[in-house]
């Protein structure tokens, strides 16, 4: 099943403008929100195809925002993937360990983006 709905994680408004317009001119329903709880609650409410999440948040960030969407039976289904400057080995590793699906590197390109959208 192709993904349809997209929801977008970021703390800066920027980032979260900037993969906005990537995502939606490809054709995605897109869904924003500025934190990890935040994305945790609009995921229970508008369940989204796939969920491109920041790591680096104030309060709950993007690694437990992930552990608590995949680790919630009716949400567990949804691939999270990280958009985040944290590109060492150690948080790559530690993403997959919390129920990241993949990790995309800032800065990243719009096909980056929307290749994996499409590989999931």
């Amino acid at each position: 099943m192709k993904p349809n709905r997209i929801m977008i994680v970021d703390d800066s408004p920027v980032e979260l403008q900037h993969l906005k317009e990537i995502v939606s001119d490809a054709g995605y329903q897109v869904i924003t929100a500025v934190n990890g709880q935040e994305a945790y609650d609009k995921a229970k409410t508008y369940k989204p195809d796939v969920i491109l999440m920041d790591v680096v948040m104030e309060g709950v960030d993007g690694f437990e925002a992930c552990r608590n969407i995949t680790g919630d039976k009716d949400l567990s289904s949804i691939p999270v993937v990280f958009v985040t400057s944290k590109n060492q080995r150690a948080d790559r590793v530690w993403g997959e360990l919390q129920g990241g699906k993949a990790m995309i590197s800032k800065p990243y390109t719009q096909d980056q983006i929307l290749d994996t959208i499409a590989a999931l």
